[in-house]
């Protein structure tokens, strides 16, 4: 464990990029080097005066690789409820396929729900593809997912636990983490919200402020989206569907013609533990380090490596505003309070943190200077960066940075502030706790 005590090294001197320029693409295909520069431009004149356009993107496209996209609808989902109804909606619309990566598929009240449904359309001629982490749904029952396969819905569990199902090499470390749906090539979800039961209530209501640990609600945040970013999350999931050895895919049409369907700006960003480092982990470093007014976290599971901790460090002491909302309650005993063990350090550095009350806190969003933001699977932990198969969308500009800053502002209002002065009286078997889960962070 102690030649693991940090990640490598993955961001590039951001100076050499500085003025390269950045390519978009469209649904007729990649825009000139006029035609980038003039929508860049355009974000930049709508947003507060920040060089994060300059300093970041050039780079972003090279650490990343895929476009920035123009011509997207992008449609911010809070906690379960909302994005399970625009789920439904999109699936009961599907024409020709349905592709869908989960962590977890639980077999209780909204997992039959969305077997039912997915069974109902393959019986339509909707082919379903479906892809599930051995982990994530270990304790899913098999007749659940083989009633799925009766029906003809072509199911791969990702990484078996099992060695003796083992597809390609076995380990067992190597996990699916990703939440994507997509319909008929033409609309996708992403974000953090798996498909359990536990997400069945809003996180703003009476009952989830109550405090009952029973009910309490789980808070999380996942996209909509439609426009030619869809087809980058397509290749993703085709991606992970031919590395795990899946079946033949029915023949459909899976890349339809792009079409222009709204004014957002977005990249998709896969990660793999067969990258030589996390895609998603480098351009959010970059991101931090192109901060010049303000850096906005809200993360589940929050146990920084040494650059992340510089990079927060250091856009605090560059006079940026950093502000983490991180749980005050959580699934994962260790996780929780090895993340706590760094809560010193940052208050130090001048780092604000504030813990969400009253919920299960599950979102992972960001928001740099009001006009770069993602949301996604990604945890600020170590197993997100270095095991995990992982899924975010960056989005670009002001008119969504906006709706991000208002769902940011929500969740501060049911926070609490932890002050250096607060933190430094904590107990002293809170301390242990810390300690003891620290020594655990490469594994967590």
């Amino acid at each position: 464990m102690a030649a693991c005590s940090s990640l490598p090294t993955v961001v590039p001197d951001l100076a050499r990029r500085i003025g390269a320029s950045t390519p978009l693409s469209g649904a007729y295909g990649p825009l000139s080097a006029v035609q980038s520069k003039a929508i860049l431009e355009r974000l930049k004149s709508r947003s507060t005066s920040t060089s994060i356009f300059d300093r970041h993107l050039a780079l972003e496209e090279a650490i990343v690789g895929s476009p920035l996209t123009i011509g997207n609808q992008v449609v911010l989902l809070q906690d379960g409820p909302a994005t399970y109804r625009a789920m439904f909606a999109a699936i009961d619309a599907a024409r020709d396929h349905i592709h869908m990566e989960t962590y977890i598929m639980d077999d209780d009240e909204v997992g039959q729900r969305f077997a039912q449904t997915l069974m109902a359309k393959q019986r339509q001629g909707v082919q379903v593809h479906l892809i599930v982490d051995s982990a994530g749904t270990f304790d899913t029952p098999k007749v659940f997912f083989q009633r799925l396969i009766d029906s003809g819905i072509k199911v791969l569990e990702f990484n078996p636990i099992n060695p003796l199902l083992a597809r390609k090499e076995w380990s067992l470390n190597q996990r699916d983490h990703r939440k994507l749906l997509i319909v008929d090539g033409r609309t996708a979800f992403l974000g953090g919200i798996n498909i359990s039961s536990v997400y069945s209530g809003g996180s703003f209501s009476q009952k989830a402020q109550s405090g009952n640990t029973a009910t309490v609600a789980w808070r999380d945040t996942d996209l909509q989206l439609r426009g030619p970013v869809v087809a980058e999350f397509q290749k993703l999931f085709l991606a992970t569907w031919e590395a795990q050895k899946g079946a033949s895919l029915a023949v459909k049409n899976y890349f339809p013609l792009p079409e222009n369907v709204g004014q957002q700006v977005v990249r998709a960003i896969g990660s793999s533990p067969e990258d030589p480092y996390s895609l998603i982990y480098a351009t959010l470093l970059s991101a931090i380090g192109s901060a010049e007014i303000s850096v906005r976290v809200t993360n589940a599971y929050f146990v920084p490596d040494p650059q992340l901790l510089t990079a927060l460090e250091a856009a605090a002491g560059r006079g940026v505003e950093v502000v983490l909302i991180l749980p005050s309650q959580t699934d994962s005993w260790l996780t929780f309070h090895a993340g706590r063990g760094y809560y010193h350090q940052l208050l130090v550095a001048g780092v604000k943190i504030y813990e969400r009350r009253g919920v299960i806190l599950h979102s992972k969003t960001a928001l740099i200077d009001g006009v770069w933001a993602t949301v996604g699977s990604t945890n600020l932990d170590w197993r997100s960066f270095l095991h995990n198969y992982e899924l975010n969308a960056v989005v670009l500009g002001t008119e969504f940075g906006s709706q991000v800053q208002a769902m940011f502002d929500k969740d501060l209002a049911a926070s609490d502030a932890i002050t250096l002065a607060q933190w430094e009286r904590r107990p002293l078997d809170l301390r242990i706790k810390e300690f003891f889960s620290r020594t655990w962070a490469y594994w967590l």
